[in-house]
Formats: structure tokens, sequence, C-alpha cells
């Protein structure tokens, strides 16, 4: 009796080994990003993946959570705010920044038919800001600019997504926000724009791209693969702003009109140089002021920036 196996390659089937298989599979980026404008490049960034490689989107809802998934190994790399990731680093977390995510992105939004039109009409004011974001330090620096602290307003805990419909509920009379929720209430005209927070040391620094220390040893070729694929990913949506902002609706449920409005507050970036590290460093420093951390990080160990630095190199 002929064996399955003779007969089938005696009739020219090739059977494929299990480690044949394996080799097959293409290997899989497990990147985090917000449910944010901020972190569209990824949903992009299958125009680009090379052959041999596969990247699976993972949405967070708030900057804490994506950083935990970089530091727990949930997923291999992701995009969170700048405050997020010095607040792990400072905890002796071993989380890395390889690369900058997004600038801007940010804004103050009051009520419509509000009095407020400037920082210091915040003042006894319900204003909505997230703990620990990147959004809180530029509000605080701001307030102390105008020679305010956070206990000349009444800070409400609520979340990016939720801050448009606090406003529109009249739960609170202004928010610091991350787009596209201020886009959404420009929109609608629920809200108006107090100001966009940027005239600060720290620019209009926003989210970084942050890997596990871990993976810098471990992975280095598979780093420069996600770089090459966010570089290409992030320039593409720059120069084609309908394209980001019909993404932004088919992936966040905006609607067209609200995201048009907070496309040309957001700057998809991928360097991280020598201006990006000082504003970083100053960023902390402000943390540390602040006390929302208890000693700087080790900006040693913190920035790993010759990853972008090669990828910036011409070919």
């Amino acid at each position: 009796m002929i064996r399955r196996r003779e007969f089938l390659m005696g009739a020219g089937v090739t059977l494929a080994t299990p480690a044949l298989v394996r080799a097959q599979q293409p290997t899989v980026i497990k990147m985090g990003a917000l449910k944010l404008i901020h972190s569209i490049a990824p949903y992009f960034y299958d125009r680009f993946t090379p052959a041999g490689y596969k990247v699976e989107v993972i949405p967070f809802e708030s900057p804490t959570e994506g950083k935990n998934a970089v530091v727990t190994k949930s997923v291999d790399f992701g995009m969170f705010g700048i405050a997020a990731a010095i607040l792990g680093a400072a905890a002796g977390e071993p989380i890395v920044v390889i690369a900058s995510a997004c600038n801007r992105g940010m804004a103050v939004i009051a009520a419509k038919d509000s009095p407020i039109a400037s920082i210091k009409d915040l003042a006894g004011k319900r204003v909505a800001i997230w703990p620990g974001s990147t959004q809180e330090v530029f509000i605080l620096e701001r307030l102390r600019m105008e020679g305010m602290s956070i206990k000349d307003v009444t800070p409400v805990r609520v979340s990016f997504s939720e801050m448009h419909l606090a406003l529109a509920r009249g739960d609170v009379d202004a928010y610091v926000g991350a787009e596209p929720g201020p886009g959404v209430s420009l929109a609608s005209g629920i809200g108006k724009l107090v100001e966009y927070p940027y005239g600060t040391a720290m620019g209009s620094l926003n989210m970084i791209f942050g890997a596990h220390r871990d993976t810098l040893a471990e992975k280095p070729e598979l780093i420069k693969v996600i770089l090459g694929i966010h570089r290409r990913a992030s320039e593409f949506g720059m120069k084609n702003p309908d394209e980001m902002a019909a993404m932004a609706v088919a992936k966040l449920g905006q609607k067209k009109e609200a995201v048009a409005a907070a496309v040309p507050n957001v700057e998809l970036t991928w360097r991280f140089g020598p201006t990006e590290i000082q504003q970083s460093k100053t960023y902390a420093e402000h943390m540390l002021e602040l006390k929302q951390i208890r000693q700087l990080p080790d900006f040693a160990t913190f920035f790993a920036t010759k990853f972008v630095d090669e990828i910036a190199k011409p070919a």
C-alpha cells in the first residue's frame, strides 16, 4: 500500500514542513496608539510595511494605559504623551523615547457663550484636565506664567474623549483637551478657542514614540523597521491632510467637519533631536517642580535617538 506522503510526493506535490510554514509567517509588530488624531499615523503603516512584517494597531484610551502596555510588553511600541513617558521613567520603569510621534494637537476650549477669553479668565472656573497628561503640564505652566496656580481653578477629572460632551452638558466651563475634541467643540459651535498653549519653553512638544529598554538590546533591527514605516506614514499624513482627516473620521468615529477643524492643529512627526530633547528636559523639570515626580529620569537612558538619526541620513 502506497503511503499518503509517498503518493503526494510522487504526484509532484511538495509538503511544507512545520519549520517552513513558520518561516512564511510575517513578523507581527504590536503598535499601541491612543484614540486621538495624534495617533493616526499607525493606521497608514500598512501602506509602507515591508514584506515579512505585519503591524497590528492596538488602541488605548489614555496615555498611561499606552505607556503601561509598553512597560509590560503587551505591545512592542507605543505612542503616548511625553508626560506619561517621564512619569514612568522617573519611577524607574524601563521606558525609552526612540522617536517623536506628534506635536501640537492640544487646545484650551471654553463654552461658546462664556466670558472666558484668556487663561486669566479661568480663575474660579471648572476646568476639565486629565491628570498625568501632557496637557496638564502645559496648562499648569501657562497658569504659572499668568501668576496663577491650579488652586485658582476647580480642576475636574475628565478623559479626553469626554471633554466635549462635558462642556456641552455644562458640567465644566472649559477644558484643556486633545484633538479632535477641540475641533468637535469648535465645529459644533459648542465651544470657542481660548488659546493653543504653545507659548512656553516646551514649545508644541506632545506625543512620543516609546519602546521597552529590552527591545533596544534585543531587537534593534525591528526598531529600524518600525521607525522606517513610522517616518513614511507620518510624512504621508502631513502631505495629505485630506487623507489624514478621512482616516481619523473612519477610525475615531468623528464628524468630518470636526476633524477638518482639528487637522491644522496636528503635526505628525518622527524626528527627535536636540531641540526635542531640551524641551523634554524642561518638561521634566516642570513636573519635578510641580511634585508630579520625585526625581528626574536618567536622561542618559531615557532618550535613544540613534535610530531616528540613522534613518534621517541620506540614502
